[in-house]
């Protein structure tokens, strides 16, 4: 039972009852209250954090180490992704345009999985949100990886036939510069040396002493080696591929190939030696380059081994309409 407090009252000379007023006694009650709770939090706290068990601290550390390798991971999949970005660019916009590929789009390179939910497996459990994020990171790089792997396999092979179309194209003069006494007719109208009548010469002519070596213009395969075409003599033909033959006419009669059909040549082997074989007036080599079963003009070929200045010689001389060898 609560004490009944009194006090004197100096007035009436007499002791009266203490009245506790209501507004005070609610706050006092409010206040007890509050501090109440607080004191609890802060035990709860307290207690939480020096009275948990070692399983619970165990697997709070866990939680928070799992927690650090999931920022970990979320940086290195970010660094990751500029990288093949940074790639990515490199082979729409160098690469794929150098060997007249079409750039790969965007949507195709960084579009995501359809279908049925791939993540389902991790929703409801710690950290679904930021695990279900990083896993679709991770599945979306993987396949910007491989459609990017995939590219470079093409780009290799584009260069690989790039690389082989550079060393097949006829890209050298059949004959060396010293060894030449002159560079007596081109490509165009020219008089026929036998019946003086104006005609297209196919070809180019060559003159130098016999027995002076013939080279292989460009890497390739010997389709003809013989004398059984009209006018040409002793002759050579090579397929170079990518729709390139050139033609080695007139070669001399003694050991006139160095090559049988179907060998492989490089530019720059000796395939013959100059002769007067055929349909000639004199020792030359008659020279002709054909695309896709068409002549066309050697000079335009001929930038793999001669200086700017000697090209131009050589072309000055080719314009001039004489009278051919053969």
């Amino acid at each position: 039972m609560a004490k009944v407090k009194y006090y004197y009252d100096s007035e009436t000379l007499s002791y009266r009852k203490v009245e506790t007023k209501k507004s005070k006694l609610f706050f006092r009650s409010m206040l007890f209250i509050l501090l109440s709770f607080c004191f609890g939090l802060v035990l709860f706290l307290f207690a939480d954090s020096f009275l948990a068990s070692p399983e619970l601290k165990k697997a709070r550390n866990k939680v928070e180490y799992l927690e650090l390798q999931l920022d970990e991971m979320q940086k290195d999949v970010g660094q990751l992704a500029r990288v093949i970005e940074n790639v990515e660019d490199r082979d729409n916009t160098i690469y794929r345009i150098y060997f007249d590929a079409n750039p790969i789009p965007a949507e195709q390179r960084e579009a995501g999985f359809g279908g049925v939910n791939r993540y389902s497996s991790y929703e409801g459990k710690p950290s679904a949100s930021r695990i279900i994020e990083l896993r679709e990171s991770i599945d979306k790089l993987k396949k910007r990886t491989a459609i990017q792997s995939k590219s470079l396999e093409e780009i290799a092979a584009l260069a690989e036939d790039k690389e082989k179309l550079l060393t097949s194209i006829p890209a050298i003069q059949p004959v060396r510069n010293q060894d030449l006494t002159r560079m007596a007719s081109g490509y165009g109208y020219r008089t026929d040396p036998f019946n003086k009548t104006r005609k297209f010469h196919y070809g180019m002519d060559f003159t130098a002493p016999r027995g002076t070596p013939v080279f292989a213009t460009g890497d390739g395969v010997v389709a003809r080696a013989d004398a059984n075409s009209s006018g040409y003599g002793n002759h050579i033909r090579i397929d170079h591929g990518f729709g390139y033959v050139s033609l080695y006419a007139h070669l001399r009669r003694v050991k006139p190939y160095n090559v049988r059909k179907g060998q492989k040549v490089k530019r720059g082997d000796i395939i013959g030696y100059v002769g007067s074989t055929g349909r000639s007036q004199a020792p030359h080599l008659h020279y002709e380059v054909f695309k896709d079963n068409e002549r066309i003009n050697p000079i335009n070929f001929y930038y793999g081994n001669l200086t700017p200045e000697e090209f131009n010689a050589l072309l000055k001389k080719s314009q001039e309409e004489n009278i051919s060898l053969d």
